[in-house]
């Protein structure tokens, strides 16, 4: 089902890449000291912070339309279902999980790059030649692991995402087809892939859906 498919990549996709290149980057706010004898600008003073403001409250969807009497289509929104229903909640933290384990190994691999890159450029002129071809080396072999790790972390992220993708339409397929045969449906759409203008607001099954994967997800009491 290429909607399905479409849709849960965008609804659990995490780009790796940006987190280990934030990894690898030098830390936000750095500046380069000041030259010998000149004196430092004033600090610019603080911009008074806004009074606080109430966060407003949270409001209730309004309920589905109801399903017009007679109708033999309908459409869901795939992405809405992932991203609302419990099964797709769980699958995208795992996903983030993963991702935000991995950001974390990659800065501590960076944190090392570094630590040893500047010890070459404070201390190099005076190591020994042997001692400094050795911290050149371990440089070398930091930088490969480095990017061999991003590369693997990023395989292991899409192969995530593609076994969650396929638990998820394995659990959504059977309450899509019941929900179809239950109001009498000749087609089923997806909204993000049959190019629907506008449509009847009742013929709109995604929060059904949901509430019925949800239903099905629920261990039995």
């Amino acid at each position: 089902m290429k909607g399905f498919a479409i849709a849960m990549a965008a609804a659990l996709a995490v780009s790796a890449s940006p987190v280990f290149a934030q990894a690898q980057a030098p830390a936000a706010g750095s500046r380069p000291a000041p030259a010998a004898g000149s004196r430092p600008a004033p600090a610019a003073p603080a911009p008074a912070a806004p009074p606080a403001q109430a966060a407003p409250a949270p409001q209730a969807p309004p309920p589905p339309a109801p399903f017009p009497v007679g109708a033999k289509v309908g459409f869901v929104n795939l992405q809405a279902i992932a991203q609302l229903s419990s099964d797709g909640k769980a699958a995208a933290a795992k996903v983030n999980a993963l991702a935000q384990k991995k950001q974390t190994e990659a800065a501590d691999k960076a944190k090392a790059l570094q630590a040893n890159q500047q010890k070459l450029e404070t201390s190099g002129s005076v190591m020994s030649e042997a001692a400094r071809a050795q911290l050149q080396k371990d440089i070398d072999r930091q930088t490969v692991e480095g990017q061999r790790f991003e590369q693997d972390a990023q395989q292991e992220l899409t192969e995530l995402q593609q076994q969650l993708q396929q638990d998820f339409q394995a659990k959504l397929m059977p309450v899509l087809e019941a929900l179809s045969k239950e109001k009498g449906l000749q087609v089923l759409f997806s909204a993000g892939d049959s190019g629907v203008i506008w449509a009847e607001p009742g013929i709109d099954l995604t929060l059904e859906a949901v509430a019925r994967l949800d239903k099905s997800a629920a261990p039995n009491k």
